[in-house]
């Protein structure tokens, strides 16, 4: 059975798309057998892994408010599989107020895949609303990313809040899976004193590959590829590999 992580952090900017995207291939690369749920309105993790939004026949909206059979709306690449989203997925929080069991509707699509995957990320949207809930309900566990600048703590005790919420009363197995350092700048002492903080907040969960800011990251996605594919020797796409590594042995 495969493993469903929630990469999930209601502050923007913080590299979660991008965490999400290179994990993927990162994945991939190692032998993995892994799907991308894009479950953001926004769809940057759709085409992160080179996949035209404005293109595709059916999104992850069609999957999860239409009912039509995620199996048909998922699209293969050479960086693992990704199921997509578009623009329909913003109106989907709206449309769900009036399911039964409204927080539990991306769980019925992945449950019904997930055997055909080692790991399923799910790509939340940067905000703790509806389409969270439901990957939170989805999910195993969550993975965290949190850049290592100033207010980096700054709204995590909401997201652990809602975690508890979310394990008490609707998902018993949801754990937190781990936490990833981003756009780390090792020159300066304050990067340091944040990732000393963050590790101090989450014994244990802390990711020891740290994500360096580099330019190559923030570059890759226009080009629609992952670090590893756009440039393999970066300092980026080697703090992806190793937290592949790291993530791999965990699963």
């Amino acid at each position: 059975m495969g493993k469903i992580i929630a990469v999930v952090n209601q502050k923007g900017g913080v590299g979660k798309t991008t965490t999400a995207v290179n994990l993927t291939a990162a994945l991939r690369d190692l032998g993995k057998k892994v799907l991308l749920c894009d479950f953001d309105p926004q769809a940057n993790a759709t085409s992160g892994l080179g996949v035209d939004k404005r293109k595709i026949k059916y999104s992850v909206y069609d999957v999860t408010i239409n009912g039509v059979d995620p199996k048909e709306a998922i699209v293969e690449t050479p960086f693992g599989d990704v199921l997509p989203s578009d623009a329909n997925l913003a109106g989907a929080a709206v449309e769900l107020m009036a399911e039964d069991h409204r927080e539990l509707q991306l769980d019925k699509v992945l449950h019904g895949i997930r055997d055909n995957y080692d790991v399923i990320f799910i790509d939340c949207p940067p905000s703790l609303e509806l389409l969270t809930l439901n990957a939170l309900c989805a999910a195993d566990g969550i993975l965290v990313p949190v850049q290592c600048e100033y207010y980096a703590l700054e709204g995590l005790s909401d997201l652990m809040s809602t975690l508890r919420m979310v394990k008490r009363r609707l998902n018993p197995r949801l754990e937190i899976f781990g936490v990833a350092l981003t756009m780390y700048d090792g020159r300066t002492n304050f990067s340091n004193q944040v990732a000393q903080e963050v590790r101090r907040h989450f014994p244990g969960k802390v990711f020891a590959s740290v994500v360096p800011r580099n330019i190559r990251l923030a570059e890759a996605p226009s080009h629609g590829v992952p670090i590893t594919a756009y440039d393999r020797i970066s300092r980026g796409a080697a703090a992806y590999k190793a937290m592949a590594e790291e993530i791999s042995q965990k699963l």
